[in-house]
């Protein structure tokens, strides 16, 4: 009996962990939130669960709902920017990332923004968007009137409606971008830096008051240039890996063997327009356990 519950749990865990990563923006939360729903899931009264997928999507959701509270007053005291954990998605750990709508749902440009939602708009926003359920359906996980769920999900979609327009750089030009940017960065030649950098550039540096990093955005080409330059020569040698992170091509800085930062920059056309760095030990430790298995797949690329 056992084993055919944990077998029925196990065949849902990569959509609870979706689930609740897009609700939490911390990967080992949502572990956490995952390993408790199948506690649960165990002890539960299997004749009272006529629909599995729905009655573990609403323990999921509501354990989520009770962390995401108390989450909030933490990062109103986070030491400098707040940023998600990073999670590596070539592997397929968020689930499908074939489309555009699919990356941007997990980037963190969105996560980031989706900050600004009450716990109930994000809730509601996530089911709806990146897993297609229903007003009706929503509206009996949350145990909530079905106007009410329509209401809150156009107060998210409003809330988000600023966010910034995606631009998909070709991974190629892309690339190419990035290897001059970072080997610009190594050899501290600012003015390089400066020309690959849009007017209104913005770096973001999560790094949690546990190491050294900007406690606000660094704005504007030359300043971001300098930002940029400095953590360069004070970084040591640090190996550079081109990943997949959350939907979007991102650079890993590998240092003594363990991941030692990730970098995700934003890119249009031949300028880079933002760059999102997290350097928080805590913050790395899922996407560093992922790095190894993900490096035999052949998913990592050497830049």
């Amino acid at each position: 009996m056992t084993k055919g519950v944990t077998a029925e749990f196990e065949a849902q865990r990569g959509r609870l962990f979706g689930l609740a990563y897009r609700l939490l923006g911390s990967a080992e939360d949502a572990e956490d939130v995952v390993q408790d729903a199948y506690l649960r899931w165990r002890s539960a009264d299997r004749a009272a669960v006529a629909v599995p997928s729905a009655w573990l999507a609403k323990v999921v959701t509501n354990l989520c709902l009770n962390r995401l509270a108390s989450a909030r007053v933490q990062r109103e005291a986070y030491p400098g920017p707040w940023l998600p954990e990073p999670v590596l998605t070539g592997g397929g750990a968020l689930g499908p990332m074939e489309q555009a709508a699919q990356r941007e749902l997990v980037s963190f440009g969105l996560l980031v923004l989706m900050e600004r939602l009450t716990p109930a708009e994000r809730a509601v926003f996530v089911l709806r968007e990146s897993f297609g359920y229903g007003h009706g359906e929503i509206a009996q996980l949350l145990e909530l009137s079905e106007a009410n769920c329509r209401q809150l999900y156009r107060r998210a979609k409003a809330r988000l409606a600023d966010a910034r327009p995606r631009f998909a750089a070709r991974r190629d030009r892309w690339q190419t971008l990035v290897d001059r940017f970072l080997a610009a960065a190594r050899a501290g030649d600012l003015d390089a830096l400066e020309r690959m950098l849009a007017a209104d550039v913005t770096v973001w540096t999560d790094g949690g008051g546990r190491v050294t990093a900007a406690r606000r955005a660094v704005t504007g080409r030359a300043r971001v240039a300098r930002y940029l330059g400095a953590i360069a020569r004070s970084g040591g040698e640090v190996e550079t890996v081109v990943a997949e992170v959350n939907g979007e091509l991102g650079v890993l800085g590998v240092s003594g063997g363990a991941l030692a930062g990730v970098m995700v920059p934003e890119v249009a056309g031949d300028q880079i327009t933002a760059l999102r760095l997290v350097v928080n030990p805590g913050k790395l430790r899922f996407a560093g356990r992922q790095a190894p298995a993900l490096s035999h797949l052949g998913l990592l690329a050497g830049s």
